[in-house]
């Protein structure tokens, strides 16, 4: 990448800010417990090529990455400068891991928002979750969206890819593209009334209902791969009925939480879309209360 040499001191001390809060997000969203069929420090969920040690590795070859990538938002960088430090830094995750696919999605979704965040920063604005996404719709969301490999390509063989052809539905791209509004309109909100309500341990039961919450709403490409439009219609309507019945306000809401993660387990389904979806309104939420600039 090219170093943004020009950038004032406070921009580049606000994108080591924003990179640390990058990489905290991704650790809180793994050392999450109880999680439906996803890697977690009590046990590998659905997984059996993972563990915790596996993301520990990867959030350590990712440390700089997002660091450099709100540099590169800062410094005015288009698309397919971010698409760039996006590769490098799947193929430095990839090293660490073993070729284990731990965090491609946080790659894409937390670098494109900590590009939005850096170029806001530079600007001297005010960082707000929903003008970081809205940021990575409007400089980015066409790019976003004209950079999905053409079909018959090596590169729309992937999973997620595979799964939209077959089944009819967006991913990644089209949620980035569109300015993430399953965390702007639900997640966040979700996240954000369990920590404005009173009780015991509401970080981790404000990131258990957004994740139920993404759960419920999105057409995961993880747990269409797994388990087709039945695995997804179970998935979605575990979280849906998890919700209906109080979610983490309700007095048995964490063995509901750890029923709903064993019978994931049981299915083999694990949906790594929300999971990503949670890192990023993990991430959104601490960057808004950050002191910038």
């Amino acid at each position: 990448m090219n170093a943004p040499a020009r950038i004032t001191l406070a921009p580049v001390a606000d994108c080591e800010r924003i990179g640390r809060i990058a990489v905290r997000s991704l650790y809180r969203e793994v050392a999450l417990a109880p999680k439906p069929g996803l890697v977690s420090p009590v046990d590998t969920g659905s997984h059996d090529d993972m563990n915790m040690s596996t993301f520990f590795r990867s959030l350590f070859a990712l440390r700089h990455y997002f660091r450099d990538i709100a540099r590169a938002g800062a410094d005015g960088a288009g698309f397919a400068t971010l698409q760039s430090l996006g590769l490098a830094a799947e193929t430095q995750m990839l090293a660490a891991t073993g070729g284990i696919n731990t965090h491609r999605g946080a790659i894409f979704n937390l670098g494109l928002l900590c590009a939005a965040a850096g170029r806001i920063a530079v600007q001297g604005g005010t960082i707000r979750a929903g003008h970081v996404a809205h940021t990575v719709a409007r400089c980015w969301g066409a790019d976003i969206v004209a950079a999905r490999p053409a079909d018959g390509t090596p590169q729309a063989d992937s999973h997620g890819l595979r799964v939209a052809r077959r089944h009819g539905t967006g991913g990644a791209r089209e949620q980035a593209a569109a300015g993430f509004p399953n965390v702007i309109d639900a997640a966040l909100p979700a996240l954000r009334a369990v920590l404005a309500a009173p009780g015991d341990d509401r970080q981790t039961r404000a990131a258990v209902q957004a994740l139920f919450v993404l759960i419920a709403r999105l057409d995961d490409s993880n747990l269409l791969w797994r388990g087709g439009r039945i695995g997804l219609d179970y998935a979605q309507g575990a979280a849906h009925s998890f919700i209906a019945a109080g979610g983490v306000f309700a007095d048995d809401w964490a063995a509901q939480a750890q029923a709903t993660h064993e019978a994931f387990v049981a299915r083999r389904l694990s949906p790594g879309g929300a999971a990503d979806l949670l890192a990023v309104t993990l991430f959104l939420h601490e960057l808004e209360g950050a002191t910038c600039g």
